[in-house]
């Protein structure tokens, strides 16, 4: 299990060049709203993630990929949850940075994600 969790850990790294780009990208470049942008950062980070793990970290055969795909995505989604309400807690009440208080959220979401997805999405 720990070299699982080193390689989704490299999957992840990987994942916040797609998160923060997008979020960049909608955030300051397009003007949109930072939660949307957050949002729409998490969702491409998850898809790409979803597929690194699928292949490398988990090395999964099964043939259900739809089904593992939104067991992945669904895992994603309450992490994303996670991610905004302490994006909120730090950023709006605390009055940190918000990019220093994603890479909080980051942190502990990876935790989530990780055992979730151990737990509930790679189970074959």
């Amino acid at each position: 299990m720990f070299w699982k969790f080193i390689k989704f850990g490299m999957v992840g790294f990987s994942g916040l060049f797609v998160d923060f780009g997008i979020t960049y990208l909608v955030k300051d470049i397009l003007k949109g709203h930072k939660y949307l942008a957050n949002s729409l950062g998490f969702i491409f980070a998850a898809t790409s993630n979803y597929i690194l793990n699928r292949i490398w970290t988990f090395e999964s055969n099964a043939t259900d990929v739809g089904v593992q795909y939104i067991k992945f995505f669904s895992v994603s989604l309450v992490g994303l949850l996670f991610s905004n309400a302490i994006i909120w807690i730090l950023h709006e009440k605390v009055k940190m940075n918000f990019y220093l208080a994603k890479v909080v959220a980051i942190g502990v979401v990876v935790i989530w994600n990780f055992f979730a997805n151990l737990l509930f999405t790679f189970t074959e």
